[in-house]
């Protein structure tokens, strides 16, 4: 599987943007998918999951702001944010896992500034 992450940008606070994922190759087997992030200086953290079931889950600090969805077909994910902080600004990645995997996109940039 490869993942290849858009997307991101500069914004200001208070915008928005939209992520996107596109794998390619077989993704049988693969059912959990992550949106990440790593901040300058800081640990690579989960932002958001989307288990089989379509159910999803939110770091505490995105929750109300961030919302993760998929298509019907796995082969795309999306991460769509709104009310952006500067503290959000990171690398955004991908993620998808499941019997293989995990598989990682390359991260797209995202940066929130005046």
């Amino acid at each position: 599987v490869q993942l290849q992450a858009s997307g991101g940008g500069l914004v200001q606070p208070g915008g928005s943007l939209n992520l996107s994922c596109a794998a390619s190759g077989s993704i049988s087997g693969i059912n959990v998918m992550n949106w990440y992030r790593q901040a300058p200086g800081k640990e690579r953290e989960l932002v958001a999951s989307i288990f089989p079931s379509g159910s999803t889950d939110y770091a505490n600090d995105v929750k109300g702001r961030f919302s993760i969805s998929r298509d019907k077909h796995r082969k795309k994910l999306y991460l769509k944010m709104n009310s952006l902080k500067p503290e959000d600004t990171a690398v955004y990645y991908c993620r998808y896992s499941g019997v293989r995997g995990p598989y990682w996109g390359q991260g797209t940039q995202v940066t929130v500034s005046s």
